[in-house]
């Protein structure tokens, strides 16, 4: 009985309530609504206010990027003098099938700092084709750069501009070329300094000489009759059968002119002369060079080294008209070999000093890490010599390519290469060369032109052959009968 009339009483109070939560479920309901409605309102409003400021901005609601106008800044022709580590790059020069090369990183940062506006109207040229795994401590290349500047050398103003107040002759420095490079370069490629020219200067024609460096240890090398060997490259000779023979690209002529060759230690002051793990360096300076060619001609020094073969061999390979084709050898390898300075006449270099430091910074914790780890790979050598044996020798076989040779052959023994004239024809067959009759409309006087690469830019050079003049490179060459 009291149970009954318990749940009687709870049943009317909660019917009150019931009523309360579902009128405060409805309360909630209009607030929700109430406010979305202010909220699309107030985003109606704002894309109203978006479209009459667009309409009044010429109908675009989003600001478009700024274009740089290349044509409203002077430009200044200029040699921009470069270091790069190049273990990591497939050489220096662009080419079709990789953009891992040193001008390609170069090119990007002169874009990505507005620079230049593109390579096609730089007037640009190298100094130097290094190949892959070769470094350069002083390559150059001539450029035009944009410019701060309204008078002075290499200076060039387009049509129409004039400077602004406060910019003229005197009153505002150049732009730093050095640094903005630099902050955008990978650590081993560096701008070093810049040089203003005049607007014909071309870093590959105006150069007066190059020299290139091969490092390489002692050993069990007779340093010696390397050095007296070295002397006979130099002067004017063929060096067709100490090089790669680039026909297909245009290079018909393969005289050059060396005018020093040396072998000497890098240290000269060292307290072991004899000690096989002393480094020297093979130091060559000519006008220009052929393809491969101061690893070729490293290549027969270390043969000589070795004593496999005599010095006179340099004699026999430069005397085309007795050996004609080249003897099949290796070459040596990549990464000792730096072209270490391109010199000019008359050039007044400009550096930054804040750069330097942060270059010879840079350079030092690359040279700690690197000794660092030269030194624990001598101390395991120490480890493991007996201390009743002599040194172990360092083999020189490890600077050059391929395998060596259980019985050595000598070079003249050796197959040899196609000649010359049958590389011509090779390419003239394929059409990579043109013939012209000559003068007498013979066959004999028949001569051949390298014809231009399509992927080739005005004012750039991208032929394989490590700088040299056009001439030499379209030079008339005479199909002798064979």
């Amino acid at each position: 009985m009291h149970l009954i009339f318990l749940d009687s009483v709870m049943s009317e109070s909660e019917e009150p309530l019931q009523a309360r939560v579902k009128a405060l479920e409805e309360e909630v309901t209009r607030l929700k609504a109430q406010l979305r409605g202010k909220k699309d309102e107030g985003h109606s409003n704002k894309e109203t206010v978006a479209t009459l400021k667009a309409q009044e901005n010429g109908g675009t609601k989003k600001k478009e990027k700024r274009v740089f106008d290349f044509a409203a800044h002077p430009r200044r022709h200029v040699v921009l003098r470069l270091a790069y580590l190049g273990w990591q790059y497939q050489g220096f020069a662009v080419q079709e099938n990789t953009d891992n090369t040193v001008e390609a990183r170069l090119f990007e940062a002169l874009l990505k700092t507005k620079l230049i506006q593109d390579r096609q109207s730089s007037n640009y040229h190298r100094c130097g084709r290094t190949d892959k795994g070769v470094s350069a401590f002083s390559q150059a290349v001539s450029i035009d750069l944009r410019s701060s500047q309204f008078s002075g050398l290499g200076v060039i103003v387009p049509d129409g501009v004039e400077p602004k107040t406060g910019s003229e002759t005197g009153t505002k420095a150049e732009l730093p070329y050095v640094k903005m490079l630099n902050r955008v370069l990978p650590p081993d490629i560096r701008a070093l300094s810049w040089s203003p020219v005049p607007n014909g200067f071309s870093a590959r024609f105006d150069c007066q000489s190059r020299t290139y460096r091969y490092y390489f240890p002692r050993g069990d090398l007779d340093v010696e009759l390397m050095a007296e060997a070295a002397k006979r490259y130099e002067g004017t000779h063929d060096f067709r059968n100490l090089c790669k023979m680039d026909v297909g690209n245009g290079v018909l002529q393969f005289q050059r002119t060396i005018t020093s060759a040396d072998v000497q230690p890098c240290e000269p002051s060292h307290p072991s002369p004899d000690d096989p793990q002393r480094l020297y360096v093979f130091e060559v300076k000519g006008l220009a060079f052929l393809y491969h060619q101061v690893r070729c001609m490293m290549a027969v020094l270390l043969l000589i080294g070795q004593k496999l073969e005599a010095p006179n061999i340099i004699n026999q390979l430069l005397d085309v008209e007795n050996n004609p084709r080249k003897p099949q050898y290796s070459m040596a390898v990549d990464y000792p070999l730096v072209l270490y300075e391109c010199s000019f006449n008359g050039l007044s270099w400009i550096s930054e000093p804040e750069e330097e430091s942060h270059l010879l910074s840079s350079l030092l914790q690359h040279w700690t890490q690197t000794a660092v780890k030269a030194q624990v790979v001598h101390a395991m050598i120490h480890g493991l010599q007996s201390t009743d044996t002599d040194k172990a020798q360092i083999m020189p076989c490890c600077l050059m390519e391929g395998s060596r040779q259980r019985i050595y052959r000598p070079l003249l023994e050796r197959p040899r290469c196609e000649s010359l004239e049958s590389r011509i024809q090779h390419f003239v067959k394929r059409g990579r060369l043109e013939r012209e009759e000559g003068e007498s409309g013979e066959e004999s006087s028949a001569v051949f032109r390298g014809k231009r690469s399509k992927h080739s830019h005005h004012g750039s050079s991208t032929n394989q052959e490590e700088a040299q003049d056009d001439l030499l490179r379209l030079t008339n060459v005479p199909l002798h009968p064979s």
